[in-house]
């Protein structure tokens, strides 16, 4: 396996975006929020002068390349969300029955789906809003990750079981991702 000398990567920080590093706590201030992120790896260091992060190692292998383009798109993400934010967009699908959401605190309410009479539910994650208009409904937050994951659930919520996935077709799908 052959050795990179060494690697730096260096990431603008916008102008209205605060960030710190303290005991590899990398820390981002920006107009929507404030997100923190906890990066770690005994072969690479990042150090920050207010404008721009750096992140180096020396004598990389193929892991610690791996990882500092890992390191570089979460970084990215976190300016991304704590300047814009993120929103996805889903929509309500229904052919058999009139399906019902709404959101009760922490959690997403599927009443109606497929008829049974238990409604599903489907955990917000914190930091993360979900409003329903009519058959749309849109997720919003600074944190990639969790507005991703709470999407995810509300999916995974209407999942059609034991019957025929061709016919029954019923749920709540995302239909766009993304920043503003």
């Amino acid at each position: 396996m052959a050795k990179t000398a060494e690697i730096k990567e260096q990431i603008t920080i916008p102008e209205n975006v605060e960030v710190k590093i303290e005991n590899n706590i990398l820390t981002l201030k920006g107009e929507k929020g404030e997100l923190s992120r906890f990066f770690s790896y005994p072969k690479i260091n990042m150090k920050t002068n207010g404008k721009n992060v750096e992140i180096q190692s020396k004598n990389v292998r193929r892991k610690e390349k791996a990882l500092i383009g890992t390191w570089v798109a979460h970084i990215k993400n976190m300016i991304t969300g704590v300047t814009t934010g993120f929103k996805y967009k889903m929509k309500t699908v229904f052919s058999h029955f009139p399906i019902k959401t709404l959101v009760e605190e922490n959690e997403f309410v599927i009443q109606n789906f497929l008829g049974e009479r238990a409604p599903r539910k489907a955990k917000i994650l914190e930091g993360v809003t979900v409003e329903v208009k009519g058959d749309d409904i849109t997720v919003n937050g600074i944190d990639k990750e969790k507005v991703g994951q709470t999407v995810a659930n509300i999916e995974r919520a209407t999942k059609v079981k034991k019957r025929d996935i061709r016919v029954f077709q019923d749920g709540v799908y995302r239909i766009s991702k993304g920043d503003r």
